[in-house]
């Protein structure tokens, strides 16, 4: 397989959530990823389809029973010949299981352990059970999202999961392979979702302890709570989505709804961001969306269409860049970042 990560060898043990999805994210860089899986699939409690399971592509496989002496045997050659290998279960399993970083160090001292967790590898709750919404409560961010009223709003599971889970698991394997090339010696990449979460609210703490972030939703700059960043309901049960935050493209968002701003609040002002929030909304509630899209276009009021799944897939941007690819009459998300090299 072409690409950056040709000739990187990579070891995914059978999991869910962040550790296929950086497989594959490593698959699609050219890394050679064998997946070891267990002779009955884990139960999630729903019907699974692999020809649906969108993070298997580019991976082969292997099945391995872990509670016998053969299938840990099986792991541990697979383990001598590779560069890295990602692991998600509870810390100390594969320990127990005799496949953990020593055992396998013994085999391959240069090996990248890569580990994802919900909690991290220690901790009074490394133990416990849990999914990406637990992650998000405690590390503050579940907090911050959703209406000003009521309960936190229920995220997708791509902070926890993917972004501050398998993200960070990808950046941690690729620091400890840059290592490990150089020294010979591989080591553990504790990736705590927990830990990530936090990681990508440094800008937003920053903020809070500056004193220019409330603490509770919606009632600042990008949580929805500033009348050019947020959501507007359009004339035909669609919505759009407003990013206006320069001052010149908030003028151009002004002069599209025809308003003067002169004779407005300024913009920061924040006591007046309800009383805007509700002047934008009752505008924008008088046009269907592709009115508005025809205003905006060309302009720097930063106004987009709030697509679902079927109308992003088939947005010409979209189809111009490539970003959607039909496989075996399955549509996959592109292969992302993209590499290119000098000619």
């Amino acid at each position: 397989m072409s690409g950056p990560l040709a000739g990187v060898r990579v070891l995914e043990m059978e999991a869910v959530g962040p550790v296929p999805w950086a497989g594959m994210m490593l698959a699609d860089m050219g890394a050679s990823v064998i997946r070891v899986a267990r002779p009955v699939a884990a139960d999630m409690g729903i019907a699974r389809d692999a020809r649906f399971e969108l993070t298997l592509r580019g991976k082969t496989s292997v099945t391995a029973d872990l509670k016998t002496e053969a299938g840990r045997n099986t792991v541990l050659d697979l383990a001598a010949d590779a560069d890295v290998l990602l692991e998600g279960l509870r810390p100390g399993v594969m320990e127990r299981l005799g496949l953990g970083p020593q055992a396998c160090w013994q085999r391959n001292a240069a090996l990248v352990y890569g580990r994802v967790t919900g909690w991290g590898q220690s901790g009074p709750l490394a133990q416990e059970v849990g999914h990406d919404i637990n992650y998000l409560a405690l590390s503050g961010v579940l907090h911050a999202i959703g209406p000003a009223e009521g309960p936190p709003a229920v995220p997708l599971n791509l902070i926890g999961d993917f972004g501050a889970g398998g993200m960070l698991l990808l950046v941690g394997v690729m620091a400890a392979l840059l290592q490990a090339r150089v020294s010979g010696r591989g080591q553990v990449v504790d990736a705590a979702m927990v830990d990530g979460a936090l990681a990508m609210m440094a800008p937003i703490l920053g903020r809070w302890q500056a004193g220019q972030w409330h603490d509770r939703r919606a009632s600042n700059l990008l949580d929805g709570g500033a009348h050019f960043y947020t959501t507007y309901a359009t004339a035909d049960g669609s919505a759009v989505a407003v990013g206006a935050i320069e001052p010149r493209f908030y003028a151009a968002l002004l002069q599209g709804l025809g308003l003067q701003e002169e004779v407005l609040p300024a913009q920061h002002v924040q006591t007046a961001w309800p009383q805007m929030r509700a002047k934008f909304a009752a505008i924008f509630a008088r046009h269907p969306r592709e009115h508005w899209l025809r205003v905006f276009e060309g302009t720097e009021a930063c106004v987009t269409p709030v697509l679902s799944l079927a109308q992003a897939s088939r947005h010409p941007h979209f189809a111009a860049r490539g970003n959607f690819r039909n496989v075996g009459q399955v549509l996959h998300p592109a292969p992302a970042p993209r590499f290119s090299a000098p000619d």
